[in-house]
């Protein structure tokens, strides 16, 4: 297989035991021609850009002449992406598992034998030797076996501090026991926190070798299923989607139809399927009969059931509540929403943040610096006159207790359980770098139709000039209107629609005139339907009443439509947005985390300072043709403001992407969706707060992690080189420092 044309490719990456590890993978894929390369460890997959044709065989290889291994990810079992249940634990933890138990039984007594003299009988330190060997041997055997691939490729990883500290811990003790005194009966050795000078010769660390692998192989164990926990949330996405499907196919006779059941892999576009009460809708379609509540909580995190009938659009892997559904399919396998989601969770969770490379960089030199520091201390004693054990027992410790996975999990542990989160409230975050954003924003632009306001126009009246009949005016304006994808112009359409017996007649020469309105010739009469510098344009003036009626329509929050034909005022149709219940309440939420927020609208001014004030907005970007938008956002960003901006429609798409922050509404346009960088699936303003609350909060533990991490090794390193910590505690210390990261991280689950 053969990539042409730049192009993405994944792969699952075995193997990894530390950050080091991943920055060694990711160095040797980019040394390739033509790639560039991010592996993320918490992940424990990487992302790799190809510029032009390229093998995947050959990235793999460059993997495993690293020493680690490395695999396309298998397509999913259903087009959906909706899989058969994983394992739970999976072979990998369930092996690690095993050790970890096997070294809890054996090192737990030669722990206890070490620390407490009066238990120590008579040969009790050949006793430890048999618990311990097999801890030491085995239950530690997958750092022996890292490091000694780690040193054929010449690297040095965390598992080389391991496996040298364990091992010079066991040789140490054997050298004492075989030929030195310890082996001698009735020797006995107490527990001290920090060094004790000693010759050596009658001392064992056996209970060094073990318990440190006990401990190391607890915080790895703990570490890796609070990974698996950290993703659960994008593993249950992507198993959201229904398995089966009973689809509509025509009889035997061709004159009915009857249900056939299928699996979804084999579901297309354009069939029509059936969905009863309590089944899940199998993927994205529009309903063709039928009415019912649709639950969407499980892909917008919205609660309340949404009714739907014929005409209306479903999304995938929702729940119909109510009545039975026909739908036909509109988006199957990747293209539904559903797995649009999914890889869009994905790919936040691959990337790296810019202060996580700095972490990966420092990972990267980490280990060769603690063993140069464990040497640098080891001479030290010596010189200083110390005997060899004290030093050997420093410079151990030294080894033991440097952490460079701390480091390496601080960010995509927080990232993985922040953006599965989101993704359970509705909130797609593209990336890490959205994070940074997000806490400098200081103003929040949001577009009027679809985000403050329902988006779904309605009729308010048809006012006729002297002379014109009310329902000639709204059906030529609706025959026109019916070409236009305009809101507006939708509604217009739709009340026309409804009120024509004999349907709307055809336009001709149909031109649309962007923020404005739209001209055209309907049974032979030219027409002009838009705003006023339209009609003036062409130097059509309606009288004063009608522009009374105008100012009054605009000044009670309404959008007033005027229609000219054959060169003279005919009328106005008065269209109004009703204001989403639960917009006031989101803006101010937004106005509580120190954003000012900015109605932007291509409405009047009058309209649009009445749904301001509906909403508590004070500042008001009125009457903006939707290719000023841009314009109007870089204009704030001029006045030093950093801005994110929120919208739905395919005219918001610029502006989405000039904003230092762009939100969609998943509701909305593909394109605004494409150019945002925080997707809001449910299509409530409430969700953008959320969203900024979550990605502030992701911040925060991200950088809480790190400077954890950091300060641990910064005072762990030292406290090891003076003598002041046992190599046993060390690696307690060690393993516990990984915990508490992706302890700390999961925190993010409970996130409100």
């Amino acid at each position: 297989m053969t990539i042409a044309e730049p192009s993405r490719i994944d792969l699952e990456i075995g193997g990894m035991t530390c950050a080091s590890c991943a920055m060694r993978i990711e160095k040797k894929l980019n040394r390739l021609d033509g790639v560039t390369a991010t592996v993320n460890y918490a992940t424990e997959k990487a992302q790799v850009v190809v510029d032009g044709p390229l093998d995947p065989t050959l990235l793999i290889t460059a993997v495993e002449n690293a020493g680690y291994t490395a695999s396309v990810p298998a397509p999913p079992a259903h087009a959906d992406g909706a899989g058969d249940e994983p394992d739970a634990e999976g072979p990998e933890l369930r092996a690690l598992r095993h050790r970890l138990i096997g070294s809890v039984v054996l090192s737990v007594p030669v722990i206890v034998l070490a620390m407490i003299p009066a238990l120590q009988f008579t040969y009790w330190q050949w006793a430890s030797l048999a618990l311990a060997a097999p801890v030491i041997v085995w239950a530690a055997w997958p750092f022996h076996r890292a490091a000694w691939v780690n040193l054929r490729h010449g690297a040095a990883t965390m598992d080389t501090l391991i496996s040298l500290g364990t091992s010079a811990a066991f040789l140490w003790s054997l050298y004492a026991l075989f030929l030195g005194t310890a082996g001698m009966p009735g020797m006995t050795h107490g527990f001290s926190f920090a060094l004790e000078r000693t010759d050596g010769a009658g001392s064992i660390y056996l209970e060094v070798a073990s318990g440190v692998t006990m401990f190391v192989l607890a915080g790895r164990y703990f570490e890796k299923r609070a990974k698996r926990q950290a993703g659960a949330a994008l593993r249950a996405l992507m198993e959201l989607g229904a398995k089966d499907v009973a689809v509509l196919r025509p009889s035997t006779d061709s004159r009915t139809q009857v249900e056939r059941r299928i699996p979804i892999a084999e579901l297309r576009v354009g069939d029509e399927f059936v969905v009863r009460p309590g089944e899940k809708i199998a993927t994205d379609g529009v309903v063709v009969s039928g009415t019912s509540a649709v639950d969407q909580s499980m892909i917008t995190g919205e609660s309340v059931p949404v009714e739907v009938s014929a005409g209306d659009a479903v999304t995938g892997a929702t729940v119909n509540a109510g009545g039975r559904l026909v739908v036909r399919a509109t988006r199957v396998g990747a293209d539904t929403q559903l797995a649009q989601m999914a890889r869009l969770v994905e790919d936040a969770q691959t990337g790296k943040a810019e202060v996580q490379r700095l972490a990966d960089r420092i990972s990267g030199i980490f280990v060769p610096i603690v063993i140069g520091i464990a040497l640098v201390t080891l001479a030290t004693w010596l010189l200083l006159g110390f005997p060899a054990s004290m030093a050997f027992t420093a410079a151990v410790a030294v080894l033991i207790i440097a952490c460079p996975c701390a480091l390496g999990l601080a960010t995509p542990t927080a990232l993985l359980v922040g953006t599965g989160r989101g993704a359970q409230l509705g909130v797609l975050i593209k990336g890490p770098e959205v994070l940074e954003s997000t806490r400098r924003v200081d103003t929040i632009v949001l577009d009027k139709t679809g985000t403050v306001t329902e988006g779904r126009m309605s009729v308010v009246s048809a006012v006729p000039e002297q002379g014109t009949d009310a329902e000639e005016l709204l059906r030529l304006a609706g025959a026109i209107e019916h070409a236009s994808e305009h809101p507006i112009a939708r509604a217009i359409a739709s009340a026309a629609t409804d009120e024509a017996d004999a349907g709307l007649p055809t336009v001709e020469s149909f031109q649309n005139h962007e923020g404005r309105g739209v001209t055209g010739v309907v049974e032979g009469r030219a027409m002009l339907v838009g705003r006023l510098s339209l009609l003036e344009d062409w130097s059509v003036h309606p009288s004063a009443e009608l522009l009374s009626a105008k100012a009054d329509a605009e000044s009670a929050g309404q959008t007033a439509i005027l229609v000219a034909w054959d060169g003279a005022p005919r009328g106005m149709i008065v269209v109004a947005d009703e204001v989403k219940a639960t917009s006031a309440e989101a803006v101010a939420q937004l106005k509580a985390l120190g954003l000012a927020p900015v109605l932007l609208t291509g409405d009047n001014q009058a309209a649009a300072r009445h749904i301001a004030a509906q909403v508590g907005i004070d500042e008001v970007i009125a009457e903006v043709l939707p290719a000023d938008k841009v314009a109007v956002v870089a204009g704030l960003q001029a006045e030093g403001r950093v801005v994110a901006m929120v919208g739905d429609g395919v005219n918001d798409a610029p502006a989405l992407a000039q904003a230092d922050l762009g939100m969609a509404m998943g509701t909305g346009a593909d394109a605004a969706i494409q150019a945002s960088d925080i997707t809001l699936v449910r299509g409530d303003l409430r969700a953008a707060s959320d969203a900024i609350r979550l990605s502030r909060r992701t911040l925060g533990t991200i950088k809480g992690n790190l400077f954890w991490a950091f300060a641990y090794n910064t005072a762990a390193i030292p406290l090891a080189a003076l003598g002041l910590l046992n190599p046993m505690l060390a690696g307690a210390a060690m393993a516990f420092s990984s915990v508490f990261v992706v302890g700390n991280s999961l925190r993010l689950r409970s996130f409100r």
